[in-house]
């Protein structure tokens, strides 16, 4: 399964692997879709915002089998694989009937959310491979692209929908999205290990740990439990967004604006917090993400108007830090050959995170007061905080630019 280009340029890789993530950021984007496809087919909102979650699901699933084909293989099929399925999850979107409006849960959520699992570990893993020298800058800039999606495709698909319709809407994002990621697809491959490239050094100098390894370490459950820990905030606060804004004293068109600003600050969280952690190390970078989260979410208890507004803007960004951070963290601590497996084994974190505090906030907001859903969310930073502080990184592999 060779299916390449041959490619020489680092660069070349992280701008092919941007551009993938980019299109994989529809993601994050249900709720655009959600309401014009409960009405295209007349189906009940509740059931259609559950979409989301096969999704990211599926996701999780996508980045672990999508690791440990690409770590068996090369990556350019698995994102090939990844890209024509996303394309493909789109548009049989399109051809979803009245009469099974469910079937979306298997096209969107599945075969969508696989495909973008399968091309978010190939990308994210290669370039902590063609970087070791820059694995936070490299990570950043391929994860905030995932997250830069939803400023620049937001706008654009709420037009369609509205020119165009869902079926036809669906239809060319997922030709678009076919035709352009499986192109980008064909650069994504391995660098070469021989010769004295910066990549070849560091592999052969960094202890390569098989996921059979790095599942016996204490680090392995350290960084996945910290990991499901620092992010209940957001998914908690997620589907409030708009509705819990108007109830502190946003107007509506206010607390639209404010879901696009957090569309801008989880892209920024996502490039900036692990480039700084090729500084101050990666420990640090989580540990401010999980102190900025603490404070956000209990500020959120009594957060109205503007406050609210900056409350959920360094609560996204903390999501996007997070998302990104821990992807370098992996490769710190358990080397790049099995990067792709390996990170989508602690991946498993925020699957479980995604799937199982929006329960739990549900249960504890069922009078409507969300008092206690965000002393929840403060709670888990704590416990991330103190996971965090007994990893043990090797400084080798912390490395400075």
């Amino acid at each position: 399964m060779n299916i390449r280009i041959e490619v020489k340029n680092r660069y070349l890789v992280l701008t092919m692997g941007m551009i993938i993530q980019l299109c994989a950021g529809i993601i994050y984007m249900w709720s655009v879709f959600k309401e014009p496809v409960s009405a295209h087919l007349a189906w009940n909102p509740a059931s259609a915002s559950i979409t989301s979650s096969f999704m990211l699901s599926a996701f999780v699933l996508g980045t672990i089998a999508g690791g440990y084909l690409q770590d068996k293989y090369t990556p350019t099929p698995i994102a090939l694989l990844g890209s024509v399925l996303l394309g493909l999850g789109m548009i049989f979107s399109a051809f979803t009937p009245q009469s099974n409006p469910w079937l979306i849960y298997i096209f969107y959520g599945i075969i969508g959310g696989f495909g973008v699992g399968c091309v978010y570990t190939a990308t994210v893993s290669v370039v902590q491979k063609w970087f070791p020298d820059k694995r936070g800058f490299a990570t950043g800039m391929m994860v905030g692209a995932f997250g830069f999606s939803l400023v620049l495709f937001v706008p654009v698909t709420k037009l369609l929908l509205a020119s165009w319709g869902v079926p036809t809407t669906f239809t060319f994002l997922g030709i678009l999205f076919l035709i352009i990621c499986s192109f980008c697809s064909l650069f994504i491959c391995n660098p070469q290990t021989t010769g004295q490239s910066i990549a070849a050094t560091a592999v052969s100098t960094q202890r390569q740990y098989t996921t059979s390894e790095m599942l016996k370490t204490k680090n392995f459950y350290l960084l996945t439990l910290s990991l499901f820990f620092i992010l209940p905030t957001y998914f908690i606060l997620n589907p409030l967004f708009i509705s819990l804004g108007v109830d502190r004293g946003l107007t509506e068109n206010m607390a639209a604006l404010g879901v696009m600003i957090t569309g801008v600050a989880s892209a920024s969280g996502r490039l900036i917090t692990p480039w700084v952690s090729d500084f101050i190390g990666r420990k640090a970078g989580i540990l401010i993400t999980a102190f900025l989260t603490f404070v956000s979410a209990l500020v959120m208890i009594f957060a109205e108007g503007t406050v609210f507004l900056i409350c959920i803007t360094v609560i996204a960004f903390s999501l996007g830090s997070a998302a990104s951070v821990y992807a370098a963290t992996t490769a710190d601590l358990f080397g790049t050959k099995h990067m792709g497996l390996n990170y989508g084994c602690v991946m498993i974190g925020f699957g479980l995170s995604v799937l199982i505090f929006p329960l739990v906030s549900n249960v504890l907001a069922s009078t409507g007061v969300y008092t206690y859903s965000f002393l929840l969310a403060a709670a888990t930073c704590v416990i991330t905080f103190i996971l965090v502080m007994f990893l043990k990184i090797p400084k080798h592999t912390q490395q400075k630019v």
